[in-house]
């Protein structure tokens, strides 16, 4: 994979990562979602500012945006390629990048979890029902999102160590899935400070908007 090829990954993830529809969801409902709750425009806030069905809206735009380019990058543009699945994972890193920091919106965003989610989804469809359970079972049993997306950010490098072992690119791809779960602990410090004092806001809870 030539290093001009990796710079249009790059810049394409991010452009595709920076479309802000949490922020868009929430000026439809005149808000801006990123002066509200935890502050920034990713899916959790959007559900505890503009109610259920802006959550969702916002999960599945950001959870597509990642999705539809990476089923492009597989099965069109890089199909039968030895660096399939290395692009992916530059691609859909630069992605989240892109929604963390969108350029649109002063590089203030998300934590990029739906969109690592898309990626996930798109790199191999089994992490699809690992993905629901194990997210799904950690905030049952917490009350806690911030912990279901740490442990989901975790079992990325290790999800692609077990099936992606016999890849050309396989040290490369261990070490960029490492970067998701990097991101996702830098983007949620915050949250981890909250959780360790006890004040991190249980799912469920909305915060109160004055318009």
């Amino acid at each position: 994979m030539n290093i001009w090829l990796v710079i249009c990954l790059i810049a394409a993830g991010y452009l595709f990562g920076s479309i802000p529809f949490g922020y868009i969801v929430g000026k439809i409902n005149h808000i801006d979602i990123r002066d509200y709750g935890s502050g920034n425009s990713g899916t959790t806030n959007a559900f505890r500012t503009v109610g259920r069905l802006g959550g969702i809206i916002t999960f599945l735009g950001d959870f597509l945006k990642a999705l539809i380019p990476i089923l492009i990058i597989r099965f069109v543009i890089f199909k039968d390629s030895p660096y399939m699945h290395l692009a992916i994972l530059i691609f859909g890193f630069a992605c989240v990048i892109g929604h963390n920091f969108p350029v649109w919106l002063k590089f203030k965003g998300g934590k990029g979890i739906a969109v690592t989610a898309g990626v996930c989804s798109g790199l191999d469809f089994l992490i699809i029902p690992f993905g629901i359970i194990v997210f799904g079972v950690i905030v049952l049993v917490t009350k806690y999102v911030s912990i279901g997306s740490l442990v989901l950010s975790l079992s990325i490098p290790v999800w692609v160590a077990i099936r992606l072992s016999d890849d050309p690119y396989y040290p490369w791809l261990i070490l960029v899935s490492c970067l998701y779960t990097v991101s996702a602990f830098i983007m949620h410090r915050k949250n981890i400070k909250r959780l360790i004092k006890g004040e991190e806001n249980k799912i469920g809870q909305r915060v109160k908007i004055d318009k």
